[in-house]
């Protein structure tokens, strides 16, 4: 068997970089930076105003209380006609541009409003209530390198710096199931041997989490000409492939023969479980990703190659989920010649994680795939966590920060 980390390098060695384009920040979220940002103005790119109230001299307001005489109304997106003096104040909105000569300002709970006056009943030191110019990101900053991954927090400095940023464009997947006993999630009533489809819709929802655009392909019974036809299809309209079913060794197995037939397909057995058999290669130029058929296998197989791999077309730098230790009060039995992967739900005492298996391990056993929030990994080579004893808890929920270096998996 193939050990799991020299798979997960052929993949991505194998995969194509996507191409790139300038994006609206709108439609910026998900995608990786082509580029560094480096900003082009000062942000702010004025001296404002932090609060309501009015703006004045800090050495005007020394001892209060005070009476100044009101110049001027200055509202956010307008900017005073003339400078302060001593003795005047300047009413001021939130956001405004601070006036010429002041350099304070008292918040307006701290004053009485009169007749073309105000009554300033507090001090305030030079630069209370003020936001420097430059004071979050200043002009030829490196704001974000490239390969960032952008998130919605990224897209708000990206619009204040009024930047569209350059980036590997969204990536199309096809997903496709497969077998004839396999019947579309809203079937309403099952013949005997028949089961509903539960891998497309796991399928499109971690793709729709990831950002990625998908083409339903459906489902495809056992016909080497229906699988071909969408196989064909599926490579002509996304940047990836993912089928789920008929990469084992059964008779029915049809998805590897077809495979063979239309591209540079490898059959694999990985050394990991769930997930072992596994198919990749390319159609076309464009990467498939043959699941196994059972739906957590399919989820593993998706996390541990697919999302990976994705990532890495975008150009983005970390590709794998978090992993950090817990202990497992109840231990865990597995099989030393693959890297084990159970369905675990986590406690946190502060930063000491408790980890739990969720439910059955059986690879069809999606219930306990429901409320687990991480993988407990099991390495390759270990046969026992003992009861009490550390393991690796991969948070599937948890945004990547894992390079393939810190992975464990040696790119060329």
């Amino acid at each position: 068997m193939r050990p799991l980390e020299q798979a997960q390098a052929d993949v991505l060695e194998t995969v194509p970089a996507l191409s790139t384009a300038r994006v609206s920040v709108f439609d910026a979220a998900g995608l990786v930076l082509a580029e560094d940002v480096l900003a082009p103005h000062d942000v702010p790119p004025f001296t404002n105003s932090a609060m309501d109230g009015y703006a004045v001299k800090a050495e005007d307001v020394v001892q209060v209380p005070v009476t100044f005489r009101v110049i001027e109304d200055v509202a956010a997106g307008h900017v005073a006609s003339a400078g302060l003096s001593s003795g005047e104040a300047i009413k001021i909105m939130t956001g405004a541009p601070l006036p010429a000569g002041a350099d304070t300002v008292i918040k307006v709970e701290d004053t009485e409003p009169g007749d073309g006056s105000v009554l300033i009943r507090a001090s305030a030191p030079a630069g209370t209530a003020v936001r420097e110019a430059g004071g979050d990101v200043n002009e030829g900053d490196l704001v974000f390198g490239a390969r960032t991954r952008l998130t919605a927090r990224h897209c708000a400095v990206l619009a204040a710096l009024g930047v569209s940023p350059r980036t590997a464009r969204r990536p199309t997947v096809a997903i496709l199931s497969t077998g004839d006993e396999v019947q579309p999630p809203d079937h309403e009533t099952l013949a005997p041997g028949q089961i509903r489809d539960t891998n497309r819709p796991l399928l499109a929802a971690l793709l729709s989490e990831f950002g990625a655009d998908v083409v339903d392909l459906g489902v495809v019974g056992d016909d080497a000409v229906a699988l071909r036809a969408a196989l064909q299809r599926g490579a002509s309209e996304a940047d990836a492939l993912l089928t789920s079913g008929g990469v084992s060794m059964g008779e029915y197995d049809l998805v590897k023969q077809v495979l063979s037939e239309l591209g540079n397909i490898g059959l694999w057995r990985v050394a990991m479980q769930p997930a072992k058999p596994f198919a990749f290669g390319l159609i076309d130029g464009v990467p498939l990703f043959g699941l196994p058929g059972n739906p957590v296998s399919v989820m593993v197989a998706f996390e541990q190659f697919a999302r990976p791999a994705l990532l890495h077309m975008m150009g983005a730098r970390y590709l794998f989920r978090p992993r950090v230790t817990g202990v497992m009060p109840d231990g865990a039995t597995t099989d030393p010649a693959k890297t084990v992967f159970l369905r675990a739900f986590v406690d946190w005492s502060g930063d000491r994680a408790t980890a739990k298996l969720s439910g059955g391990q059986a690879s069809n056993v999606l219930s306990a795939l429901a409320v687990a929030d991480a993988f407990a990994v099991v390495p390759r080579g270990q046969d026992v966590v003992a009861p009490g004893g550390e393991v690796g808890l991969e948070m599937f929920t948890w945004p990547e920060n894992r390079t393939a270096t810190d992975a464990g998996v040696d790119l060329v």
